[in-house]
């Protein structure tokens, strides 16, 4: 199946420092869309091999690797920790924490944004709206502003989750303030440089994308889709989406040069929004895809994704074009799912690592292996021919390929 040209992120594309090709620097991956840069090179067994195991605290953030080197964070004995592991060994090379609730809402609670990388930096977000700036090197704080106390925001119920954005000098961070929805700060020194909006925030992160022939700062809010200019905020084009108790928490996945797919749980479905003038209008609507925590992934003409709210969501696959349901896999439950090299990653809501191939017209599987107990919900990390997952009690395992 021929794959279609992927948009990448733009505040990515210029990161200095000593980086690697296969580095994972954004949550989704190297284009913060869920596919990953390298293929993926199945034993004969179809399984993975075992590398190491290591604990993170408690939490459902993913990963982000960047030269040979881990960065996650988790909840531990009162404090939001960050870790940073030997991506080769699971070893320590430093640890950095604060105060922060675990704050259990329905699920273990704990770390739900994952981390940043850019440069020599660090960007992290607590659940209860600590923005913080580590030294990628050492851990060492560089600055820490909070969200609610200095920018006005608004916490969602689920707490903040969304991952930092850096573009070019700007950390852009969904806030929900009722005049700082959103916010960008400097990156060297966290001082605001602006704050647009009254929305409540959503779930997802934050993207840079090209749309409609326009540098875009796309964000799903609590009850809408936005699209804002990067340099100040202003908004663009906007696109009514409600969903029950705002969980609007899957980021939304760029289709084609002016189409978003976005989606959500509670039976809310999923749309391709098109933008044209700063118009936007739906080119379908449909309930076969309700994604409600992690997001799709596009491939070619089809996208696949988690259908339904943890705990009994099924893997389906959907034709882009016209919101079609192609197949629906039910040994796949909950969970999250990416793409690289013409191959499905998903891990279940249950610890089961599946590979498949990223095909329309059936679910064929190449390997399954159970290496997590615990409920998983961060999404898999592909990185230096390496698997990184890790599940919401913070047992993180990593696979060699």
């Amino acid at each position: 199946m021929r794959r279609v040209p992927l948009v990448f992120l733009v505040g990515l594309s210029s990161i200095a420092g000593k980086l690697f090709a296969a580095d994972w620097l954004h949550y989704r991956g190297p284009s913060a869309n869920g596919v990953a840069s390298e293929s993926v090179n199945l034993p004969q067994s179809g399984a993975a091999k075992v590398l190491w195991r290591a604990k993170v605290g408690v939490g459902t953030a993913s990963s982000v690797v960047a030269g040979g080197r881990l960065y996650t964070s988790g909840h531990e004995a009162g404090s939001e920790w960050v870790r940073c592991l030997n991506a080769a060994s699971g070893a320590v090379v430093w640890a950095q924490h604060y105060p922060v609730s675990l704050d259990p809402n329905l699920f273990e609670g704990g770390s739900r944004s994952t981390p940043t990388i850019s440069g020599d930096a660090l960007y992290v977000l607590s659940h209860e709206g600590h923005v913080t700036c580590l030294d990628a090197s050492s851990g060492a704080v560089r600055w820490q502003k909070h969200l609610v106390r200095d920018f006005g925001g608004r916490k969602p119920g689920w707490g903040f989750s969304g991952a930092p954005l850096v573009d070019g000098s700007r950390v852009i961070v969904d806030c929900g303030g009722s005049s700082s929805s959103t916010v960008a700060l400097d990156a060297r020194s966290g001082q605001l440089l602006w704050k647009s909006g009254g929305d409540p925030a959503g779930y997802a992160s934050p993207l840079i994308l090209d749309v409609d022939g326009r540098r875009t700062l796309v964000l799903l809010k609590g009850g809408a889709l936005v699209g804002l200019d990067p340099e100040n905020g202003a908004q663009w084009w906007r696109h009514p989406w409600s969903t029950s108790y705002d969980v609007n928490a899957a980021t939304p996945v760029q289709v084609a040069p002016n189409r978003l797919l976005i989606s959500s749980g509670y039976n809310a479905g999923a749309a391709v929004v098109e933008v044209s003038g700063g118009r936007t209008q739906e080119v379908w609507r449909t309930k076969n895809l309700r994604c409600h925590i992690n997001s799709p992934v596009l491939w070619g003409d089809v996208v696949f994704g988690v259908d339904g709210n943890t705990g009994g969501g099924n893997l389906v696959c959907l034709d882009v074009a016209t919101g079609e349901r192609r197949w629906e896999e039910k040994s796949v439950k909950g969970g999250a799912v990416i793409a690289a090299g013409g191959r499905l990653i998903s891990v279940s809501e249950k610890g089961d690592l599946i590979f498949a191939e990223a095909r329309g017209d059936a679910f064929r599987q190449l390997g399954r292996q159970t290496v997590l107990t615990q409920r998983t919900w961060a999404q898999p990390v592909l990185s230096g021919g390496r698997i990184f997952l890790r599940d919401n009690q913070g047992n993180m395992v990593c696979l060699g390929l």
